[in-house]
């Protein structure tokens, strides 16, 4: 359908600037997400290219034509956004073919494009039905559908589940998740603050943190190669431990020691100049397993969260300001206040400098 492409994007508002420099490739037929806290210009981003908000500096590319200056309407695109937005007058059908009829396009082509829509979307039975005799989902995917029969270049989707409740969201996002295996050449734009969702539907992840772009990848390459802390911390539930560290030998591994004296070798390089150095020592919880003799942390159980399927098990060591949570599988009749020794394997663990860095990517 269309590549994208963003070269030193920047957005201001008078003096201040909410996007930094922003550069990007997108194929044609990936599903890109953006995700990151509030505030972090995810949104802005989407709009940009949208056209619903104007570029301060650099240039952004569809299918190699610069559309800095063309209109909303003329770029190909396709939105759909966090409320449904759908005309409560209309049946499905004709909320589904307003655009085309506004394109004055051919009566036959707009009922094709329409049956065509509510068959992949599974709406051909509420056709003739006003929004209001929907469900939430429903009404989403009519939103969708109505950006399907507009052929566009690049399909953007802004927080698209934001309204539904904890059940209709895991449905929904698995019927974005199959439109896409039914539309393969289809490039798509997906904005969310769940990583749940980006972690699910993404082809790759852009991590947004204050304006600038933290790390693009894979799912898995975020997950497993977080390339800082911010990303470390975001991408995962719970969120990945971090103890404080010191350097104390260097080279193809290297060796720290945690606040509380436990020991660790990093199968990450270091440098001469590392040594003794304050670093970071990063653990999944879900990584962290209970041992006896030689822990890597150790300290009371001060909460236990048995969820049946998991138990989140939260303690506190001694010289570590924030609490560790350990996520293991299972039932674990544990007892507030007894102590629980934890390490995690090696090859699990994550090293980060004092300026938040992961050494894996220096």
């Amino acid at each position: 359908m269309a590549e994208l492409k963003l070269t030193n994007v920047k957005k201001s508002y008078g003096t201040v600037e909410v996007l930094h420099d922003i550069n990007l490739d997108i194929e044609t037929g990936e599903l890109v997400v953006f995700v990151g806290p509030s505030g972090c210009g995810k949104s802005t981003l989407l709009r940009m290219i949208a056209g619903l908000e104007r570029i301060t500096s650099g240039t952004l590319t569809i299918d190699g034509t610069v559309v800095n200056d063309v209109p909303p309407a003329q770029r190909g695109i396709a939105m759909v956004f966090q409320s449904y937005a759908l005309y409560p007058h209309m049946t499905v059908r004709d909320n589904m073919a307003f655009g085309m009829k506004i394109a004055k396009r051919p009566k036959e082509e707009i009922a094709a494009a329409v049956e065509k829509a509510a068959t992949m979307l599974q709406l051909t039975p509420y056709l003739d039905r006003l929004p209001k005799a929907l469900s939430g989902g429903q009404r989403q995917r009519v939103a969708i559908g109505r950006s399907i029969v507009r052929d566009p270049k690049v399909f953007l989707f802004d927080e698209p589940l934001s309204n539904l409740d904890a059940a209709l969201r895991v449905a929904t996002r698995i019927e974005i998740a199959q439109l896409k295996e039914r539309m393969p050449q289809s490039t798509m734009i997906y904005v969310t603050h769940d990583q749940v969702e980006a972690m699910t539907l993404a082809t790759r992840i852009v991590v947004l943190h204050g304006g600038y772009i933290e790390q693009v990848g894979s799912p898995l390459t975020l997950y497993e190669r977080p390339a800082n802390v911010f990303v470390a911390r975001f991408i995962g539930s719970p969120a990945m431990n971090m103890l404080e560290a010191t350097v104390i030998a260097t080279g193809e591994h290297t060796t720290v020691e945690v606040a509380d004296g436990g020991q660790a070798v990093v199968p990450v390089a270091s440098l001469a100049s590392d040594q003794g150095k304050r670093v970071k020592l990063g653990m999944r919880p879900e990584d962290m397993v209970p041992v006896e003799g030689s822990a890597l942390i150790s300290g009371p159980v001060e909460i236990i969260e048995s969820l049946g399927e998991t138990t989140l098990v939260h303690l506190k060591a001694q010289k570590e300001s924030e609490a560790i949570i350990a996520k293991l599988p299972g039932i674990h009749r544990l007892r507030r206040g007894e102590m629980l020794q934890l390490s995690t394997a090696p090859e699990k663990l994550h090293l980060f400098d004092s300026e938040g860095k992961s050494f894996f990517y220096r």
